[in-house]
């Protein structure tokens, strides 16, 4: 069995006289003898927990890579050793990217043929791979997308909640005054929103949602891919009540809460028209106390899009 990986664009000539040796990898107990790979960044979707969920193209990437730059070396060993990848690995996270950056794109511009992996799923979704691609991208350097796995679209497309629009926030604020503003900056998305969070915070978020946002609904996916798989679903009130009277869940969590609805969108409406009314009279902290209130929204809530709506206002002034 031979992994057979994407040719190079038209515009990328193969290598030549800097390919790569040849490599292997094992699949399905037997042993495929990994493509040559051009030099660049290659970055590769990894796993989100099952170990099956990795394409053939990504593991001959990786095999053939001169090297794997990794956010923790020992997740990313116990994949490689699933698979029987001998392929050396450099360490690159958030503590050391500063220093090491530099030296990776160096060995890059030198003809390099290098990997990119999270500990689980696509990269530069909530990792610190982000400026190494875009400093690869300034300098010209061929960066190739390996796509797989990510926790994103696993979480979405189980949630049973709009897809056709939707926004990846990744963690919120830890601090719930933080988190609340934040949440009020968003509310008006319209599109499903995206969260990350973690297992010791997730019923306070959910409590924070449901303070600024109402009663929407949402899910609470866990462990996606592994044994212990779940997906909860209902309110936001409802799942905040469930969460507040249990011990905290174990493992990775993904939030999703469904947009605003046409009644929502309405109240939202009123509350702006009567924001400006009142913000040509009054100071923004005064405004958003009377129109909330009138009109019965969490005082937070309404106190946010008076900022965000005097701020339009001062620079609509002439």
């Amino acid at each position: 069995m031979t992994s057979h990986s994407r040719n190079a664009p038209a515009n990328r000539p193969a290598p030549a006289s800097d390919a790569r040796p040849a490599a292997s990898y094992t699949a399905f107990g037997l042993q495929a003898e990994a493509e040559t790979i051009p030099p660049g960044l290659h970055v590769v979707a990894t796993p989100i927990g099952n170990l099956g969920d990795i394409s053939f193209r990504a593991l001959s990437t990786l095999a053939a890579a001169d090297a794997i730059i990794a956010e923790d070396t020992r997740v990313t060993r116990k994949l490689l050793a699933h698979y029987g990848i001998a392929t050396p690995m450099i360490a690159y996270h958030e503590h050391n990217a500063t220093v090491m950056r530099p030296h990776l794109v160096a060995r890059l511009e030198a003809g390099a043929a290098l990997a990119l992996v999270s500990d689980a799923g696509t990269p530069l979704v909530s990792d610190p791979g982000f400026k190494l691609v875009a400093d690869a991208v300034a300098r010209n350097i061929p960066v190739t997308s390996v796509p797989g796995a990510s926790a994103v679209l696993a979480a979405l497309v189980v949630a049973g909640l709009p897809t056709d629009r939707f926004f990846f926030e990744g963690f919120l604020p830890h601090k719930s005054a933080g988190r609340r503003a934040r949440i009020a900056e968003l509310a008006q998305v319209p599109g499903t929103l995206v969260f990350f969070d973690s297992p010791r915070r997730v019923a306070e978020t959910l409590a924070d949602l449901h303070a600024v946002l109402g009663e929407r609904d949402a899910a609470l996916a866990r462990e996606l891919t592994k044994h212990y798989e779940t997906v909860r679903r209902g309110t936001l009130g409802q799942l905040a009540a469930e969460l507040a009277a249990e011990e905290p869940p174990k493992g990775e969590i993904v939030l999703l809460v469904a947009p605003p609805g046409a009644e929502e969108a309405a109240r939202t409406a009123d509350v702006d028209a009567q924001l400006e009314i009142a913000l040509r009279k009054h100071s923004v902290k005064d405004a958003a106390s009377l129109v909330a209130a009138e009109t019965g929204q969490p005082r937070r809530k309404v106190y946010a899009r008076a900022i965000e709506l005097g701020a339009t206002q001062a620079r609509d002034e002439p």
